[in-house]
């Protein structure tokens, strides 16, 4: 809604009353397709006025536009300014109600962000070596919801839902100059054949159809790039968090200037700490806890430490992976058992 129909309805309906007349005026005939009474309105307003004061109000409603008479009925109908007024309110309530929804969606990602740093910090805590854990993959997780929104001429942000309410936006620069009607449209298209489905199940098939289906198709091929950055982000920007590396100093065996500053430094190459984690993920791995001892660690320079790492599972497809650096003579049992537990209380709290 407009600035200027804000503005002028404002002042029109400073009182509430004429809103709701109004309101169930054009809620009735839409209904019935027949003119509405000062009866009609009694009955379904939910206000307790005298038909008097009703008809009162709808002739202030006839002055100022918003509805009109008939010749043949005693009843009244919106016109096209009363029309107006209703849509721009209905426009007004879903955009809050959207708006709600994104405050939601992105408080759980925070709870799940400041879910993730505490138990990093747990980890470290409780088995006294370096931790590291990563964020949860969406490529497992369903897609729930998408949508597209004009934001300015020819750039739209591109919200994508998955299970779990966990969302991922960008905003794209799109080449053509669409009105709300095509962009509703690509929404409605994305969705039908989108939506319930995890990236790993869809295919070229799936892409062919949604370039297929649209007239708007320069416009798709920038949204489905936009997705494939979304949904395939380098290395580099996966979640990762990480606490204790100063716990290694604690350990005789890594504490040569040699030994801490490789081991430091590998804590920092956010890239390679992500195909460690990653590569937990695969199916090809037996279980969901790996433990890497000595030369068999994946971490380049980090073949004086045992490396544990365990999966975590959050529902709907989402999962990520949780790891402990430490001396080949941690105390491995102490380590499962924390991780085990720790897992365990993060999948019952999501």
């Amino acid at each position: 809604m407009s600035a200027n129909k804000a503005e002028k309805g404002g002042k029109e309906f400073c009182d509430q009353r004429k809103v709701i007349i109004l309101t169930t005026i054009i809620k009735n005939y839409l209904e019935t397709g027949e003119p509405v009474g000062s009866r009609t309105i009694s009955k379904f307003s939910g206000l307790n006025l005298s038909s008097a004061t009703i008809r009162n109000e709808m002739s202030d409603l006839e002055e100022l536009g918003y509805i009109i008479q008939p010749h043949t009925s005693a009843g009244r109908i919106p016109s096209d300014k009363g029309y107006r007024f209703y849509v721009d309110q209905l426009m007004e309530k879903q955009e809050r109600a959207l708006s709600d929804v994104k405050s939601s969606m992105f408080a759980r990602m925070e709870r799940l962000e400041s879910t993730l740093q505490a138990l990093v910090r747990n980890i470290a805590s409780d088995t006294h070596y370096a931790a590291l854990v990563s964020g949860p993959s969406m490529q497992k997780n369903k897609i729930k919801f998408l949508q597209l929104s004009l934001v300015e001429k020819q750039k739209v942000l591109f919200l994508l839902m998955f299970q779990g309410n966990i969302v991922k936006t960008i905003t794209l620069d799109i080449p053509e100059d669409l009105e709300q009607a095509a962009i509703l449209s690509l929404n409605l298209l994305l969705n039908d054949v989108l939506a319930g489905f995890s990236v790993e199940e869809l295919g070229e098939k799936d892409i062919r159809s949604l370039m297929d289906r649209t007239p708007y198709k320069a416009t798709m091929e920038t949204v489905l790039r936009g997705m494939q950055e979304l949904l395939h982000p380098e290395e580099e920007e996966m979640e990762i968090y990480t606490s204790g590396a100063t716990n290694i100093f604690k350990y005789p065996e890594l504490t040569d200037s040699e030994n801490a500053s490789k081991l430091i430094s590998a804590l920092e190459r956010k890239e390679e700490l992500a195909g460690l984690l990653k590569d937990n993920e695969s199916e090809e791995k037996d279980g969901s806890i790996q433990v890497y001892i000595g030369k068999e660690s994946p971490l380049e320079d980090v073949t004086d430490c045992a490396v544990v790492t365990a999966k975590y599972h959050l529902g709907n497809g989402m999962q990520g992976t949780l790891g402990v650096i430490g001396p080949k003579r941690m105390d491995y049992e102490k380590v499962l058992k924390t991780l085990t537990k720790l897992i365990q209380d993060m999948e019952r709290s999501f």
